[in-house]
């Protein structure tokens, strides 16, 4: 009976007693825009029957309902149990160890130093008290004074140095240590060591070898999208380099893996909207009117912005001065100044709030360094508030341009042509590396994302002798683009490593060649400054992504901004900079006759003059745009509107003349227009 008890005791130890720990290595990494997938792959065996398998060493990070296993063949899963072990701590650096190995032999090279040291300083304490001695005990002729002298201040002087030496040696290895203590400081200081484990309960018919593929979901990882914008002159091609700023606290590096970039974001709650009948009946006036509608979420949290910087408008683009901007959820906030400017330091936090009275709140994910925002009006707070004045309302690239180059062409949609090669060769760079051997063949034309050619002085002057022919300068596209049915991936064709420190690391996707349009820009009415801008179609085939640009032109930086794509409609539009050497005025006619009445109406005339004036030796073309108010109200009535050379779009207002300024030209511009409302009332202008 005892023995039938002790054998169903040992059952439950009997089903699992296959228990073994698995390694298991990363093999790819599909980076989104909030969080990654994470693919393992791992090689095990299993025997006839139940076998657990105890998947160590991974994030503590992990969402437990995203773990997915294949590569079973026959064999079935019995359970899957996801747990942290706090107990086993995972190195965050592979050289934690090494270092502090170093440290310990450092610290044992100091304690036989201070043991030779205690030797000397006893061996000198013998010779002095041996001296003493011997001049007390014994009277020494001179000959033998001299050998017993010159005996101890050789000795001493040994003495001294070899203690000297050693003193300088153990501060040296101090140093060492200190620095060493420092940098095992640093990798101690990461706030995750604990490791995730993922318990596999397995059912195999017969003993079996698999090739496992576990992957899962983590958070506190993802891109946040970047561009460089190159240009070299106001009659060449925008370089645009799309970049991805990679950042991870999984708790787990990620060495030397494949990466995919995502545009999407996975969402908790991805349940479609309901639609219903709308009833109306009265409510109070001080409940709101609309009803709130789900904005689209194409803006995502960006950890390394420290301190934003932005402008607040209304839909008219006129400065809001004084609108909150707020740290969501901290007391860390500003407000704007008059010209509708706010800076702001984010020691934490991930979203930005907006209020202003009249205007509908906003909530913003910190994702730039710039954040500019429009602000719409608020049609309740309207109904209570009195608002007056008006409303806020590549074989082409390579054709003919080198010499020692010509098109060979073939049949068929994808390849359609091959680069022939013709003595004399020109010098082909790609990637940035020459290439003096590059023959036909050497590289597949759909590997190629840009060429540009380089001539005469042009080359000789970059690449010396060896430009003389000609550059033919390649870039290679650095990704493949994976179009899905509700994202976009980028299948980066170079492995990275990823640190799980949240610092950065930067991935290029892409590099394009843009087909510009350059022109400058003034609106003295909201900004007396003269931009340059440069504007391109097109752009919707990129994928392009809201982020940060860093802008070059002329080889020289001029600044940053923020490319929206989101907020774009058929022409993207960049600023370049401010060229201080064209300037603009907008000046009020002095009419101090502009004020009259007629009946219970005031009236109001206004005359503004533009005058535009290029001080550069080039000429110009340049795009000046102002506004005449419209009326939002019918007791306000704008009339006798005169444009002169102006074009006008009476929907909104607005003017704009398109003007050619020879070096050293001004021109002039004015237009005018009465505005008419009721006497005892006031409106802006």
């Amino acid at each position: 009976m005892k023995t039938i008890v002790l054998f169903f005791l040992s059952i439950p130890f009997l089903l699992f007693s296959n228990e073994q720990k698995q390694p298991s290595k990363i093999k790819e990494v599909t980076v989104y825009l909030s969080g990654a997938q994470i693919t393992r792959t791992a090689e095990c065996h299993l025997n006839e029957g139940a076998n657990e398998l105890i998947f160590t060493g991974l994030s503590p990070k992990i969402d437990e309902s995203s773990i997915q296993i294949s590569g079973l063949n026959a064999v079935s899963i019995l359970s899957i149990a996801y747990n942290i072990n706090y107990l086993e701590k995972s190195e965050s650096n592979p050289k934690v160890k090494e270092w502090e190995d170093d440290v310990k032999e450092l610290e044992q090279r100091i304690s036989l130093l201070k043991n030779t040291i205690l030797g000397l300083e006893e061996e000198e304490k013998v010779i002095t008290a041996n001296r003493l001695v011997n001049s007390d005990s014994q009277t020494l002729d001179l000959e033998r004074l001299k050998q017993v002298s010159q005996y101890y201040r050789e000795r001493i002087t040994a003495i001294k140095n070899e203690i000297f030496q050693s003193n300088l040696s153990i501060n040296e290895t101090n140093l060492e240590i200190n620095a060493l203590q420092e940098q095992l400081a640093e990798a101690n200081g990461a706030p995750e060591k604990e490791q995730g484990e993922i318990a596999i309960k397995f059912n195999a018919p017969i003993a079996t070898d698999l090739n496992l593929t576990l992957t899962y979901f983590v958070e506190d990882a993802g891109w946040v999208p970047n561009y460089d914008i190159k240009s070299t002159g106001l009659n060449a091609p925008l370089s645009l380099a799309y970049k991805a700023n990679v950042y991870q606290k999984t708790g787990q590096d990620w060495n030397n893996v494949k990466m995919v970039l995502s545009t999407e974001s996975p969402n908790f709650n991805i349940a479609k909207p309901h639609l219903d009948a709308k009833y109306l009946n009265f409510v109070s006036s001080y409940q709101r009117r609309y009803s709130p509608v789900a904005k689209k979420k194409g803006y995502f949290f960006n950890p390394n912005v420290k301190k934003v910087v932005g402008t607040i408008t209304d839909k008219s683009g006129e400065p809001l001065p004084g609108v909150n901007v707020l740290v969501k959820g901290t007391s860390q906030g500003t407000t704007t100044d008059f010209d509708g400017n706010y800076s702001l330091d984010i020691p934490y936090g991930q979203e930005l709030t907006f209020s202003f009275i009249g205007m509908v709140p906003q909530e913003m994910p910190i994702y730039s360094s710039i954040i500019n925002v429009d602000m719409e009006e608020d049609v309740m707070q309207l109904q209570e508030v009195v608002v007056t004045g008006y409303g806020r309302d590549i074989s082409r690239a390579l054709q003919g341009k080198a010499a020692g180059v010509s098109i060979r062409g073939f049949s068929g949609t994808s390849a359609s042509s091959r680069v022939q090669y013709q003595p004399p060769a020109p010098l082909y760079i790609v990637d940035g590396v020459p290439l003096a051997d590059f023959s036909e063949g050497d590289l597949d034309e759909n590997e190629i994302q840009d060429i540009e050619i380089l001539k005469g002085t042009n080359a000789s002057a970059m690449y010396g002798n060896r430009g003389n022919d000609g550059v033919v300068l390649i870039t290679t596209k650095k990704s493949h683009i994976k179009e899905g049915a509700t994202k976009t991936a980028f299948e980066i064709k170079k492995a990275y490593s990823v640190k799980s420190d949240g610092d950065i690391t930067a991935i290029e996707i892409n590099t394009f060649k843009m087909p510009a349009t350059y022109e400058y820009f003034a609106a003295p009415v909201i900004n007396e400054n003269v931009f340059l801008t440069a504007s391109f179609k097109d752009w919707e085939r990129h994928q392009l992504l809201p982020g940060e640009a860093n802008i070059y032109f002329e080889g020289t930086y001029a600044g940053k901004t923020v490319l929206d794509p989101y907020t774009t409609k058929k022409e993207m539009v960049l600023s370049l900079g401010i060229d201080n050497n064209i300037t603009v005025s907008r000046q009020q006619d002095r009419n101090f006759k502009s004020k009259s009445f007629t009946g219970s109406n005031r009236i109001l005339d206004r005359t503004y003059n533009l005058e535009v004036k290029n001080n550069k030796n080039v000429a110009i073309n340049l795009k000046l745009m102002d506004r005449i108010p419209m009326s939002q109200d019918k007791e306000i009535k704008v009339d006798d509107v005169i444009i002169n050379n102006a074009n006008y779009d009476n929907q909104k207002g607005l003017l704009t003349w398109n003007l050619d300024l020879a070096p050293q030209e001004s021109k002039k511009e004015d237009f005018s227009f009465q505005v008419k409302y009721p006497r005892g009332r006031y409106i802006s202008l």
